[in-house]
């Protein structure tokens, strides 16, 4: 397989982790956002979305979106599943994924804080834009968390609940939000410790900067 992403893409790293769970090998292909390599016809051939990540699988055809890539190779790979319990209990994890996937990320990624500031904002304003959005998508993440046990989100087993949360804590981090949720920053702590979580790190890509 091949990836095609970027070192400081959090929807990338997403993918990443799962990979790495999955215990699958993969290429990467290295896409710089802030050079605009994403809106070059020849990445725009591979995702019209212009978008990272994109997952070339052995078959020759592209997935995109993370969310999707992750639920296919939770549907190819199994094991180790990223969905466990019953329905409800899956439903849960899927519903805490989306919550970052659909209603956090997607409003302070940096396509979105580029139009704001070309709507005349400052980067002040910008910057707190931002941090609102994440600092209320959190509380509902945390939330969401109440009355589950365990290291990690839904139990003693890692989900795609925290493929999801910990890419996110990062970009939290980078807008400086204070990180006030106990129940993530615990689960985050736990992740860290996992190899998965660890060797995918940002810091830790050939593309970092």
């Amino acid at each position: 397989m091949k990836l095609h992403g970027y070192f400081r893409s959090s929807a990338a790293w997403r993918v990443r982790i799962a990979l790495a769970l999955k215990g699958l090998d993969y290429d990467q292909v290295f896409v710089h956002l802030r050079h605009g390599d994403q809106r070059v016809p020849a990445f725009l051939k591979v995702n019209p979305q212009g978008l990272v990540p994109a997952l070339e699988v052995e078959d020759g055809e592209i997935l995109t979106q993370s969310l999707a890539i992750c639920e296919y190779l939770e549907e190819v790979y199994p094991q180790p599943p990223l969905l466990l319990g019953s329905a409800l209990e899956r439903a849960r994890i899927r519903a805490f994924a989306y919550a970052i996937a659909c209603e956090i990320h997607p409003v302070q990624n940096l396509r979105v804080l580029n139009r704001i500031k070309a709507l005349g904002q400052d980067e002040a304003d910008v910057r707190a834009w931002a941090q609102e959005t994440i600092a209320t998508g959190f509380d509902a993440c945390e939330a969401l968390l109440d009355g589950q046990a365990g290291p990690y989100c839904f139990g003693a087993q890692v989900t795609l609940a925290d493929v999801f949360l910990v890419p996110q804590m990062a970009n939290a981090r980078r807008f400086g939000v204070e990180l006030r949720w106990p129940r993530l920053r615990d689960v985050e702590a736990a992740c860290q410790s996992h190899p998965a979580f660890d060797t995918t790190r940002p810091d830790r890509q050939p593309d970092a900067e």
